[in-house]
């Protein structure tokens, strides 16, 4: 198995953008879903946005119109776009690949939105 690796995060203000990248093998990556999870301190990982090997996305509701789930298939990478950041998206995201070929967890990258 090869690593699924995030990267993108860093520190940010208020109201600006990031857009985050998730790494992965052919074999993870044509899984039949893929998606981003975030992690703030003292809470449980939520998820934030998915999408599937056919194309479909899903938003929590707390990103729905300003973040953007996308693919690069020729790179095998999965983005995050991320605009009008507010402090309360602050967290580790993670990227995840699961399906048929099994479950896959990225270690994360961090955003931190300042107010």
């Amino acid at each position: 198995q090869v690593r699924v690796v995030e990267s993108g995060g860093g520190l940010v203000q208020a109201g600006g953008s990031l857009r985050l990248a998730c790494a992965a093998s052919g074999s993870i990556f044509s899984n039949d879903f893929m998606g981003w999870y975030r992690q703030s301190p003292g809470k449980q990982r939520d998820l934030v946005a998915t999408l599937t090997r056919g194309g479909g996305r899903n938003y929590a509701d707390s990103v729905k119109g300003r973040f953007l789930i996308s693919r690069d298939n020729t790179k095998n990478t999965l983005y995050l776009q991320m605009n009008n950041l507010k402090p309360e998206d602050t967290a580790v995201y993670y990227c995840k690949s699961w399906g048929m070929v099994g479950d896959y967890w990225g270690q994360g990258t961090q955003v931190t939105v300042s107010s």
